[in-house]
């Protein structure tokens, strides 16, 4: 890369101005991910005992992620509230305020009292802090991937784009790998504060990531449309994104599904999947998943770069194709119980398939909206879609697994349509942008 790198709009920018960027959201949304991640971790082994005791061990895991689902429902109002402000007022403000608001519900979280102390009104505090975790998720996403989207060469945005959704996977590395140590613990220590610990520490990530951020400056794209767009009234963003861009949006909402189906089976449900229908112990399962999240690392920012090359639809269909035909052979590789084929069960299709759709989708979907309404946009397409693509999807899963008697032929059968339905919508943006 040269010393200046020319972004879309013709600013100069300096490479090494291009790296803080990068950095300050790569740092943010890794500790955004990692909190928002851990209660996804411990839903299904700690608090369905500690918050939803029930007869039914079922029942109890099924309220636990209820609870899961309900951060995923609150995340396209965040993504709205914040996407507004964002469109508005600017990018940066709304990651320091987002990565605050995260960051205080997950100490929160580690501090709240179980239903044997206070009753009834743990899970009610529990649901009302996944809100806010859900509200401070859905709108520090399309932030952190739109300074790095904004501030690149037009010709190097997938690439760029794709390095803020490597905190994806560093999130998910760490807060299973910090929940795989402290299940080394005895039980009755990790059950009484081994998981807190995990949710109370994020507090000095929570103020580095905060610093981090505030010294950054606002994307050029943004402030170069914010100042052709003064003295014109202008619609608010989510409706003018609405009534310019409809096809987009559920185009986008398509291509989005694969992404929430797919990492949930094998980042959350995984570990009960391993645990109670396979049988293998929690820690090894937990370094499983971490063991993907690491290779993940490598192959986001590879495939974000194909993306420059090839395209982003075409490389999201081809990866979303590739993930339909994995999840079946990863099924079986898992249920055999063998510690070397489910590593390679979980690794190879959630570790280095995966990140074909995750790498480049961030400048895919960026790519459907101009400026003033691009944060709006890509947060309530990534958002909006992630109530059925995500939220609900460990609840289906343990679903389908129980009705048909433990066995995961159903869950696979609907990966394949979640998949195939990305497939199409990405060929569909494809020739949506051939034609204009």
């Amino acid at each position: 890369m040269s010393d200046i790198a020319l972004d879309s709009v013709g600013k100069g920018t300096h490479v090494s101005g291009l790296r803080k960027v990068v950095a300050a959201s790569l740092i943010g949304s890794t500790i955004e991910w990692y909190d928002f991640f851990l209660y996804g971790v411990v839903a299904g082994i700690v608090f369905n005992k500690l918050y939803f005791p029930a007869d039914n061990p079922t029942v109890s895991i099924m309220l636990a992620y209820a609870t899961f689902a309900v951060g995923f429902v609150a995340r396209p109002f965040g993504g709205l509230i914040f996407g507004h402000f964002g469109d508005r007022i600017g990018r940066k403000t709304m990651l320091v305020i987002t990565l605050m608001l995260m960051g205080g519900a997950t100490v929160a979280i580690g501090l709240l009292p179980s239903y044997a102390s206070i009753g009834i009104l743990a899970p009610v505090l529990l649901l009302l802090l996944r809100v806010l975790q859900g509200i401070g998720i859905g709108g520090e996403w399309g932030g952190a991937v739109l300074m790095a989207y904004e501030y690149a060469p037009q010709n190097k945005r997938g690439f760029y784009a794709s390095i803020p959704q490597i905190g994806l996977s560093l999130g998910l590395f760490m807060s299973s790998g910090v929940m795989a140590l402290l299940t080394l613990l005895p039980d009755e220590d990790f059950m009484s504060w081994g998981w807190r610990a995990a949710f109370v520490g994020s507090i000095v990530l929570v103020l580095l990531g905060t610093w981090i951020r505030s010294n950054i400056g606002e994307s050029p794209e943004f402030e170069k449309a914010k100042a052709e767009s003064r003295g014109r009234d202008l619609a608010l963003p989510f409706a003018d994104m609405l009534k310019r861009y409809p096809g987009n949006v559920v185009l986008g909402m398509g291509a989005r599904y694969i992404d929430g189906v797919f990492f949930n089976i094998f980042a959350v449900f995984s570990i009960l999947y391993l645990t109670k229908f396979v049988g293998i112990d929690r820690t090894q399962a937990l370094w499983t998943v971490c063991a993907a999240a690491m290779v993940m690392v490598i192959f986001i920012p590879f495939f974000g770069r194909v993306s420059d090359r090839i395209g982003r639809p075409t490389t999201y269909a081809w990866g979303s194709l590739l993930l339909a035909l994995s999840v079946f052979p990863a099924f079986w590789l898992m249920s055999t119980g063998d510690p070397v084929l489910i590593v390679l069960g979980i690794v190879l299709p959630f570790g280095v398939i995966y990140p074909m759709c995750y790498g480049p989708e961030a400048a895919l979907f960026a790519d459907l909206f101009d400026p003033t309404v691009r944060y709006t946009g890509i947060s309530f397409v990534y958002q909006f879609s992630g109530i059925f693509a995500s939220g609900i999807t460990p609840m289906i899963a343990t679903y389908l697994m129980t009705a048909n008697n433990n066995d995961p032929f159903w869950l696979c059968v609907y990966v394949v349509f979640a998949a195939l339905v990305s497939m199409f919508s990405a060929i569909l943006i494809g020739r949506r942008r051939r034609l204009s």
